[in-house]
């Protein structure tokens, strides 16, 4: 009881001066300690109003294949919005609905677009303890003995340490109800926008964002901005406020390799016919070694080298690769030694999958007929997907297997020694912005005022279609991530720290209330 009286009394005393400061500013509020505080007190006030409409946006199914579910989700996305004064627009290229939102201020103000998505990967529902529709708030992560708690009851304190578990609670709808309830604390406090603002909400970005092209291609000229903020992917393991300024560009392949066209028992035939499982472990090994280093000729002769700021941007990170190693069991990561931060500025061939017959009990003594490796391919700046699927697939012929693109027939099986059927995924290639951009310089001043210890990184780990946006929009990109690292992104019990949540709110209100005042 008294920790709630005294927490009552510390929002009472907020409210105080954020009152005092709007009244001797008239309305003036400017700096970006009385922004905070004005938000952080607003904030306090309204916890659980901002759970409610965060469980509502989550309860709503998004995988990014149903276009029914998320057609729902835009009409949603759309009503918040639209109730706080934005104008909005569907936009769409034959996929999945993008929301084009505008809220406009003084025509003479510069223009903020942010980007977040609002569709989300699959789920499978058995491997989630709770369940992904059904949001569940935790008194803490689930892997430290986190239960459900009651956050509608005011006799509950929220924790800030609090997790609310569900599919996109972090990847990527946080930012969505971070910005609208910015926007109802700066209005609650009398303080203007600063920038005209401008969303672009993806409801396809979970496949890849196809349409993407199409879309930015149609619409640029509405889509025009000063600035492009992506609100998307997690922090800095150390907690610690982040601008990124790149991405890995991302392609990936499909490769089956060919045995008998049946299976065969494995001791009658074994040391005989053709494994296919063992050629793609023999092939796989000859793309990369154990600590990552890609082998195939030429892999590299086009990646750019760091340059001196990025360098020193990375140096200047916190190292926690010791720490992470006891967080995730790991005894000795890839990369010879190389801290992680400078590793995702490389590329990277990644074995997402493997088909092939059986293990355990479902284990049977053949040989199978086929298998299938699903390579997930990162790319670095000057890579293209173009570039790397001619490297690879020579390298591929260069083992001496014969590639086709479709199943080949049993004549052609009976003609060749080594077949591999490749099914190669599109992608895009990798974006980075100057680290010492003008624009950067600007966000980066403003944000050190709240976070002294504000990190700069050249570059992050995932992949994001900043590409398309790039060569097809003007304004410089840098993405803002906001969601905790340890969010079970694209996995089972994905899940958002409510800290992550108020700080986003905190974070948004400081740039639209000072970005356009700042120089």
């Amino acid at each position: 009881m008294l920790a709630k009286m005294m927490k009552f009394i510390n929002i009472f005393l907020l409210l105080l001066s954020s009152l005092s400061c709007a009244n001797t500013q008239a309305q003036k509020i400017t700096s970006v300690e009385d922004i905070r505080d004005s938000v952080h007190a607003y904030r306090m006030l309204n916890e659980r109003e901002i759970i409610k409409d965060f469980v509502e946006l989550l309860s709503l199914p998004n995988i990014a294949d149903n276009l029914s579910n998320i057609g729902r989700n835009a009409d949603h996305i759309i009503q918040l919005l639209e109730s706080r004064g934005f104008s909005t627009e569907r936009l769409t290229a034959g996929g999945a609905p993008y929301i084009f939102a505008e809220l406009q201020g003084n025509e003479n103000n510069e223009t903020i677009l942010i980007y977040a998505h609002y569709d989300g990967q699959p789920v499978l529902e058995e491997n989630w303890k709770y369940l992904p529709f059904t949001p569940t708030v935790l008194d803490a992560a689930l892997d430290s003995g986190g239960q459900p708690v009651d956050w509608q009851s005011d006799e509950q304190t929220i924790d800030p340490e609090w997790r609310l578990y569900g599919r996109s609670a972090s990847d990527d709808k946080m930012p969505i109800i971070a910005l609208i309830h910015t926007l109802d604390a700066l209005n609650a406090n009398g303080i203007p926008l600063s920038v005209n603002l401008k969303l672009l909400l993806d409801g396809e970005e979970e496949k890849g964002s196809p349409t993407v092209g199409q879309i930015l291609q149609n619409h640029s000229d509405l889509l025009g901005s000063d600035l492009l903020l992506f609100c998307d992917g997690p922090m800095h393991q150390s907690r610690r406020l982040q601008l990124v300024f790149g991405v890995r560009g991302d392609t990936g392949v499909d490769i089956t390799a060919y045995g008998a066209t049946r299976p065969l028992h494995s001791g009658h035939y074994g040391n005989w016919a053709p494994n296919p499982i063992m050629q793609l472990s023999y092939l796989l090994t000859t793309m990369r070694d154990d600590t990552g280093y890609i082998s195939i000729n030429g892999y590299y002769d086009d990646v750019i080298p760091l340059s001196s700021l990025e360098r020193t941007a990375i140096f200047d990170m916190p190292i926690l690769d010791e720490s992470l190693k006891h967080e995730l069991s790991v005894h000795t990561p890839e990369g010879d030694g190389m801290r992680l931060e400078e590793l995702i500025t490389l590329p990277a061939i990644n074995a997402r999958g493997f088909i092939a017959g059986g293990v355990a009990e479902k284990g049977r003594n053949i040989i199978v007929s086929t298998a299938t490796v699903s390579l997930d391919l990162r790319l670095v700046p000057e890579q293209t997907p173009k570039q790397v699927r001619s490297l690879i697939e020579s390298h591929i012929v260069d083992q001496g297997f014969f590639i086709v693109h479709e199943k080949p027939t049993p004549e052609l099986l009976r003609t060749r020694e080594k077949i591999v059927k490749l099914d190669w995924r599109g992608g895009y290639p990798a974006y980075r912005t100057a680290i010492d951009h003008p624009v950067a310089q600007r966000l980066k001043n403003i944000l050190t005022v709240m976070a002294p210890d504000l990190l700069l990184t050249p570059t992050m780990g995932g992949s994001l279609p900043l590409y398309e946006f790039g060569t097809r929009l003007t304004a410089p990109i840098i993405i803002l991530p906001l969601a905790n690292h340890d969010n079970n992104q694209h996995a089972e019990n994905e899940n958002i720290r409510l800290a992550n949540v108020w700080d986003a709110i905190a974070i948004y209100a400081i740039i639209l209330a000072t970005y356009g005042n700042s120089s």
